[in-house]
């Protein structure tokens, strides 16, 4: 049974390491053990780009039924589920060679990290503004970038020992250990439309322009964020003297991920959610075509500065869909998602093709670079519709 009175301390722990394990482990172990897979398994190029794809199918079809549930209670449930079968799809990886069968469990891997980043979050975010406490999700989203860093480093340590099967497994057994506190240190929802103290938790939509060009803006940070979270160990061992050296760089993105929603949530107090989101869009440009310098110094700055912004990215975006929409923050969340997971199933696909006839991922990530510019630029777009909704707001006479 969830604990009836948690702490603060406790609903954040719950959050970070569902996220450990339904993103970290779920999704992203895929990660650093793609060149495993490559090596013994005889993975190509073409078919771990659509594997990745599938994971993302999966994602994108949790968001258009996040988008739609309206329910405490049923996220609730939704979300103990979900953290159920990551660890279920995560063994069952390494209990087949066949191609059809691994899209078949990325994809459902895909819904589980679905529950836990749209449910989980929304029910967390619901309980933070509940109990009076900030709308920020920066300490909560510390655990993707724990979740990175923690497959980098295992696939790393279990790398001579174990084949591409036992990792899986212990992988799995790790996400079983996790799923006590992720559950139980979840309370039940509140399903009032007050606070604790008594406040109402009014919902205040934005304007259609301005959710049309926010969720044009991260789709294109979903491009951006894809390419190289999904190949970026492949991408780095390809590199001339670089061989062996991703799964480090995966960790150093991992690491850098960790604390960054904190940063950012500092940023944001300063000089605002859009200035913020705009800051954490551009300097990913430069993280996500540094590798390309050649080297390991310029990898792993590369690696830093993504690994800052990227996840700074997402937890600013969905912090906001929170204060829009406190009292159903899941369902601004889904549709955002939605943007963002498209994105996430057109460009591995891509990548993956264009490694597989160029012989190098270089091309992916150029396109990956110049899509998050666009982005940048709709972000600009953005401000002047946040502007003009205001004055209508503020001068309704002169709509």
């Amino acid at each position: 049974m969830p604990a009836a009175h948690p702490s603060r301390l406790q609903v954040l722990t719950a959050g970070i390491v569902s996220l450990v394990l339904c993103m970290g482990i779920a999704r992203f172990a895929y990660t650093p053990l793609l060149p495993l897979m490559q090596q013994q398994a005889g993975l190509g190029a073409a078919e771990g780009g659509w594997l990745a794809a599938w994971n993302y199918v999966g994602y994108l079809c949790g968001a258009l039924f996040a988008s739609s549930v309206s329910d405490l209670v049923l996220k609730d449930r939704l979300y103990r589920v979900g953290m159920v079968v990551a660890v279920l799809s995560t063994a069952a990886m390494g209990l087949s060679d066949s191609v059809l069968w691994w899209s078949v469990w990325r994809f459902i891997a895909g819904l589980s990290s679905a529950a836990g980043m749209l449910f989980g979050t929304g029910l967390i975010l619901n309980w933070l503004i509940r109990h009076d406490h900030r709308p920020e999700l920066g300490i909560h989203f510390v655990g993707i970038g724990l979740g990175i860093a923690t497959c980098a480093l295992m696939v790393s340590l279990m790398r001579q020992s174990l084949d591409w099967h036992a990792q899986w497994y212990v992988f799995a057994a790790a996400g079983l250990i996790l799923l006590g506190p992720a559950l139980y240190w979840l309370p039940k929802p509140d399903t009032s439309g007050l606070t604790h103290a008594g406040r109402p938790m009014p919902d205040a939509a934005p304007s259609p322009l301005f959710m049309r060009v926010f969720m044009a803006a991260y789709f294109c940070a979903g491009v951006g964020y894809v390419v190289s979270a999904t190949f970026i160990v492949a991408i780095v061992d390809h590199l001339p003297g670089l061989a062996g050296k991703g799964s480090l760089v995966f960790l150093v993105i991992g690491l850098s991920a960790a604390p960054a929603c904190i940063l950012w949530d500092l940023v944001a107090r300063r000089i605002g959610m859009l200035n913020a989101l705009l800051a954490t869009s551009t300097v990913q440009i430069a993280g996500i075509l540094m590798p390309l310098a050649g080297g390991l110094t310029a990898a792993l700055a590369g690696a830093v500065l993504f690994g800052v912004t990227f996840i700074g990215l997402v937890s600013l975006v969905l912090t906001m869909a929170g204060r829009y929409f406190p009292t159903r923050p899941a369902k601004m969340m889904g549709r955002m998602t939605i943007a963002y997971g498209v994105a996430q199933i057109i460009a591995p696909a891509v990548t993956g093709w264009i490694a597989e006839r160029a012989g190098s991922y270089a091309g992916g990530l150029y396109l990956a670079a110049a899509v998050m510019v666009v982005g940048s630029l709709l972000l600009v777009a953005l401000k002047v519709v946040e502007r003009r909704d205001a004055q209508t707001a503020a001068h309704p006479e002169h709509a």
